[in-house]
């Protein structure tokens, strides 16, 4: 295809129905505001749900601090585990029960937060998780939720989902509902300078991956494309950024709202094949999920770019963070797109080869017949069946050198 430019006709609009369920408090120190919060949403006995490693940086020690000079009654619940499963949620549960809770706080990453809206789905609604693998299984109202995120990858904070494995089969159950939105997400980046560089490195590509998956989604509208192109026109100069100056709170403060706007993004379009890809690879590989979806990415990107309505959209983006003009040829564009995300992985020291994760060839079948049947996988703009996985893996298992922008 040239590359001349040509008149491109404008992408169809989406019939959406979207409504802001999360207050957003953005700005630094703006964790000390979380006691006045939770006050004026009514709680007073409070639930801290956050994991070991947030509270021995004392960040849940300033919330538990600000929420105790407000005046309410405060328990901690800091056993979260990375990925967590319906234990997690059941152990949390066990406290929240004990307490008498009648908010929450979720501080930390999107496995605090998981957990936080795990716990509130049982706490309110009764039965187990699988009650609410689903939308809206929630037949009663929750309790109020306050999500202080210190990563700055999933976007929790903003979406309505809990992702909760389930213990004993290890499946992934995505869980929404309305009334699991935090009423309130504070966005303070100096929470997020602890981050060892490794957890900024993953996160950021996650929330990359984010802004560019929603960009394209079957279920993108005018509400979730705004999201995500002011998403990546904040993560993709600040990343290389927050790498190199840590302690740069302009930084940090950029990748935190980019985060939460993909997450806004997601709740507005879902994600994609990358996200489906990737969930297999870290249940039976445990490989990070920041560096399972940024392998898989650029496949997918390209596998995706086929189909001409994707591709335009790839485009837009590409000329929302100024990496390229639509009316330079598409092609062009969605070429600048890809050095420009290849070029990312590597300053993030992302694997890039499924092989340098030491997956073997072998499983890649069992790998795309557990891809294809993840819930991700119906958004994708192009439909993906198990042998278009297998062909992602396959173009995944291939090394791509920086700035490849080959389409």
């Amino acid at each position: 295809m040239s590359d001349a430019p040509v008149h491109y006709e404008k992408l169809p609009l989406v019939a959406f129905d979207s409504q802001t369920r999360t207050r957003l408090v953005f700005g630094n120190n703006t964790v000390e505001r979380v006691g006045a919060l939770a006050r004026e949403l009514g709680g007073t006995r409070v639930l801290v749900v956050t994991d070991k490693g947030i509270a021995l940086a004392g960040h849940a020690g300033r919330v538990e601090h600000s929420l105790q000079k407000a005046g309410l009654g405060v328990v901690v619940f800091d056993a979260v585990r990375e990925n967590p499963t319906t234990l997690d949620v059941d152990r949390c549960l066990a406290v929240a029960r004990e307490a008498g809770a009648d908010l929450i706080v979720g501080v930390g990453g999107g496995s605090s937060m998981d957990t936080a809206k795990g716990a509130n789905f049982l706490l309110t609604n009764g039965g187990r998780m699988q009650d609410y693998w689903g939308v809206g299984k929630a037949t009663k109202p929750m309790l109020p939720l306050i999500a202080i995120p210190t990563t700055t990858g999933t976007g929790s904070e903003c979406q309505s989902f809990a992702l909760i494995a389930d213990e004993k089969t290890h499946q992934k159950m995505a869980c929404g509902d309305p009334k699991a939105a935090a009423r309130v997400a504070i966005l303070d980046p100096t929470l997020t300078v602890s981050q060892p560089p490794r957890v900024t490195a993953c996160t950021g590509i996650d929330a990359i991956t984010h802004a560019v998956e929603t960009t394209v989604t079957r279920k993108r509208n005018a509400i979730s494309v705004m999201y995500s192109h002011e998403a990546f026109k904040l993560l993709v100069p600040a990343l290389p950024l927050a790498l190199r100056e840590p302690l740069d709170l302009d930084a940090r403060g950029r990748m935190l709202l980019g985060a939460a706007l993909a997450g806004m993004a997601i709740e507005n379009s879902m994600l994609g094949a990358a996200h489906s890809a990737a969930n297999p690879l870290t249940a039976h590989y445990g490989i990070v999920h920041g560096q399972a979806v940024g392998i898989m990415l650029p496949a997918v990107v390209r596998f995706n770019a086929r189909d001409g309505v994707a591709r335009r959209a790839y485009a837009e983006l590409a000329s929302a963070g100024e990496l390229a003009h639509v009316r330079d040829g598409l092609d062009a564009a969605v070429g600048a797109l890809l050095a420009r995300l290849e070029s990312l992985l590597n300053v993030a020291q992302m694997p890039r080869s499924l092989a340098d994760c030491g997956v073997k060839p072998a499983l890649v079948e069992t790998l795309a017949t557990e891809a294809a049947k993840q819930w991700t996988a119906t958004f994708n703009p192009r439909a993906v069946a198990v042998e278009d996985f297998v062909n992602l893996y396959q173009k995944a298992f291939e090394r791509r050198g920086d700035g490849d922008g080959e389409t």
